[in-house]
């Protein structure tokens, strides 16, 4: 039997990250919000890597704090160890990656929820959401609750008819032994949902007193510390760190996995699930790049009181004699103990092309999905996905325009375009290499690309945008100033610049030019520049890469002017693409599909030529006109 539970805002299906973000979002911005999960124990719970950030990640992870999110703020009161990587590169690709204690990150965020007004949890599982006339009505628990709410956003990750896998073995469970999602699938699928069927996986966790470090790298964590949140203070979180280590699979190892194959769920047939192709198994590892001698395996802490080791690059489905066997062999490992076995998992997921940018289905008014439900994998893609259809589910319900962070903007801005307009056949992970203007979208400069756009969204206080503005108001002025203060040919000049083996001067010559330099930087010229006052690091950091990369800079803002003019050139979702002449018919079944919100995504899906894009201009052009002779 069904019964009234009342009347509800939001309601948020899944408490990992996704939800967490979604559900925090639409609470702060003053909706009567409801929070679902299957397990409270499973609120922000890793049951994979325990860590947050890295290459792109770490980006993903500063946007989402610009925007009014919690999972920098979260991971900076949690982590165990703290490193920038890629620090022999430059700034488009240093990406912060901090070690959690996972178990403290979960039960802070769980503590975050629950101390948030307008926020309710409740362990529960949904297994209908009602729609009428295209539209959301209310979500239903497996108790028979019925809860009435204007949004939905479903977060589901990998627990919608979860099925785990050990070699022959096979469970009917969700990440960590938990409880299956079973009976929301179908409901879906009445809904004219399209579903898709992914993979993923995890290693073992081994026993820490089981190892053998001295035949092990060392990774300790940098001794400089940055936050991943803007508003963390570096000083209040500095803490003793704990290292994680490195070592090496070999032949032996290969050959272990390569004598197992017909073993293992994967390569036995039994899973039906397409995995991810930049996070593969290890036995896939070694099929693939049969050539590679060796491959890197990290041993990472899960937590400060626990004694399990995290094998982060030693995913698989093999059974579990096999897996002991196949870490016995690495340097380190001989005598390792596992406390948890690897597994591979089978979850459902959507085709994300059935999504607007704001992640609210096309179909169905009110309904939005966020996280590994939308085919990505990760917990930044996932958080990331999810405070963008909390926040729009909010706007929507409060009658507001909608927040899009297009490509030009965010790393989040490329994970949700390239999930709505390609699609993914595969789970879809961000790099650096997918966003086209790099450059400029470094992960030190994210609170001031898209924290006007948490403010305007809501998300963001007053006083921390008055900071920004300040901050934007510093750079500015100590820019200007390099470019026009001059320093001449004079002996103290000649001096530095013999002692940095930099080229002497012939003429005078600005600072901002000097910075320019290879060997020289901001930070070095400070001993030739007697008028410089003392900045806060996050400006002097801003005004030597502005500088420094000016000339790249500028190359990539002309070419994102040049994005910006078709992404503004707008496209009805009521247009009927076969009714467009000269357009060939593959294209327009695709634009049937997808429904481009313009021009410019029109132009990224596959199928679409540059030819069809020129049809579509005229189309557009002819439509405008017509509105204006009609006014």
């Amino acid at each position: 039997m069904s019964y009234n539970a009342g009347n509800i805002d939001v309601a948020v299906i899944g408490g990992g990250h996704a939800g967490c973000e979604a559900a925090l979002a639409t609470a702060r911005l003053g909706l009567n919000t409801v929070i679902f999960a299957i397990s409270l124990d499973s609120i922000a719970m890793m049951p994979c890597n325990p860590n947050i950030g890295g290459t792109s990640k770490g980006h993903l992870v500063r946007e989402i704090d610009a925007l009014g999110g919690e999972m920098g703020k979260n991971i900076d009161k949690t982590f165990i160890q703290s490193r920038m990587l890629n620090m022999g590169k430059g700034p488009a690709v240093h990406s912060l990656r901090a070690q959690a204690d996972k178990y403290r990150y979960s039960k802070e965020m769980k503590k975050t929820l629950e101390n948030t007004e307008n926020l309710t949890i409740k362990q529960a599982e949904i297994v209908k959401i009602h729609v009428e006339d295209k539209k959301v009505k209310a979500v239903e628990t497996a108790n028979g609750a019925i809860y009435y709410c204007k949004a939905v956003v479903i977060a589901t990750g990998t627990y919608l008819r979860a099925c785990c896998f050990i070699g022959d073995t096979v469970e009917y469970t969700g990440p960590n032994g938990l409880k299956p999602a079973n009976k929301l699938t179908d409901c879906l699928k009445e809904l004219g949902i399209e579903l898709l069927r992914f993979k993923t996986g995890t290693p073992a966790r081994v026993d820490r007193r089981s190892i053998d470090f001295s035949k092990m790298e060392e990774q300790p964590g940098d001794e400089k510390i940055v936050p991943f949140s803007f508003e963390t203070d570096p000083k209040a979180i500095a803490r003793d760190q704990i290292s994680c280590w490195l070592t090496y699979t070999n032949e032996k190892t290969h050959q272990i996995i390569r004598d197992n194959l017909h073993r293992s769920a994967l390569y036995g047939g039994k899973i039906e699930g397409i995995g991810p192709r930049y996070c593969p198994s290890i036995e896939d590892k070694i099929v693939r790049f049969a050539d590679k001698e060796r491959h890197q395996v990290f041993l990472e802490p899960e937590g400060e009181d626990t004694i399990e080791m995290y094998v982060q690059g030693m995913s698989t489905s093999l059974p579990e004699d096999v897996q002991l066997a196949m870490l016995r062999s690495l340097p380190g490992l001989e005598n390792c103990e596992i406390m948890r076995t690897a597994y591979a998992i089978e979850y459902d997921c959507i085709n994300p092309t059935q999504l607007r940018h704001t992640l609210e289905f096309k179909e169905i008014a009110g309904l939005f999905s966020a996280g590994q439900f939308n085919g990505s994998s990760g917990y930044e893609e996932a958080a990331a996905q999810g405070i963008v259809a909390g926040i729009n589910a909010a706007l929507k319900i409060l009658g507001k325009e909608p927040m899009i962070i297009d490509r030009s903007e965010g790393y989040i801005g490329v994970l949700i375009d390239d999930l709505v307009t390609k699609g993914t056949k595969e789970p879809y992970r961000m790099m650096t290499s997918r966003a086209e203007y790099r450059l400029l979208l470094r992960q030190d400069n994210a609170d001031l690309r898209l924290t006007e756009k948490g403010y305007h969204a809501g998300l963001i206080s007053k006083e921390r945008y008055e900071k920004l503005l300040e901050k934007k108001r510093l750079i500015e002025e100590e820019i200007k100033r390099m470019k026009e203060t001059v320093v001449g040919v004079v002996p103290s000049v000649q001096a530095f610049l013999e002692s940095y083996n930099s080229t002497p001067l012939r003429s005078g010559i600005p600072l901002s030019e000097l910075i320019k330099r290879p060997e020289l930087d901001y930070y070095k010229i400070k001993e030739i520049d007697p008028g410089r006052v003392e900045l806060p690091e996050d400006v002097q950091e801003q005004v030597n890469i502005q500088l420094k990369y000016e000339g790249y800079i500028k190359r990539q803002m002309i070419q994102v002017e040049q994005f910006k003019k078709l992404e503004n050139k707008l496209l009805s979702e009521d247009i009927d693409y076969h009714q467009i002449k000269g357009l060939r018919i593959e294209a327009a079944q695709k634009l049937q599909v997808i429904k481009p919100r313009s021009i410019g995504q029109a132009s990224r899906i596959s199928g679409v030529s540059p030819a069809d894009i020129s049809v579509l201009l005229v189309y557009l052009e002819q439509m405008n006109r017509s509105k204006n002779l009609n006014k």
